[in-house]
């Protein structure tokens, strides 16, 4: 597997997600600039730096245990867009897009771990 982590597709859909959630927490009430807001920021941006970090390390081992962890920092980004929904902080449309693109960057981190190891990965199919 050659190239660095910006060759990577789901790096690159990881990439897209973590703007939007920029985009959309701009709008979030300023008191939860330090709550939600930041949390939802860290996690997206977790997602990408986990990708990008495991693409760099020395064996696939490791990739795949970033992976897991990038895999990890997307659940905790859609559990918070469902909180915010709750909050009233997003629209059904923000929602709508933001769900789309983190169950697509899902199956594309989803599908390069069973790539790399196929064994290894059954346990990840979500």
């Amino acid at each position: 597997m050659s190239g660095t982590f910006r060759d990577l597709r789901c790096w690159q859909k990881a990439a897209d997600l973590s703007v939007a959630i920029y985009r959309v927490t701009l709008r979030f009430p300023k008191e939860e600039m330090f709550g939600l807001t930041s949390q939802l920021r860290r996690a997206s941006v977790s997602v990408i730096s986990n990708i990008a970090e495991g693409k760099g390390r020395s064996s696939e081992k490791e990739l795949l245990r970033f992976l897991s962890t990038a895999r990890g920092s997307l659940f905790e980004v859609e559990a918070q867009i469902m909180l915010a929904e709750r909050l009233g902080y997003v629209t059904k449309e923000d929602v709508a897009k933001l769900s789309s693109m983190t169950s697509e960057t899902g199956k594309m981190l989803n599908g390069l771990m069973r790539a790399i190891d196929p064994e290894k990965s059954k346990s990840t199919a979500a």
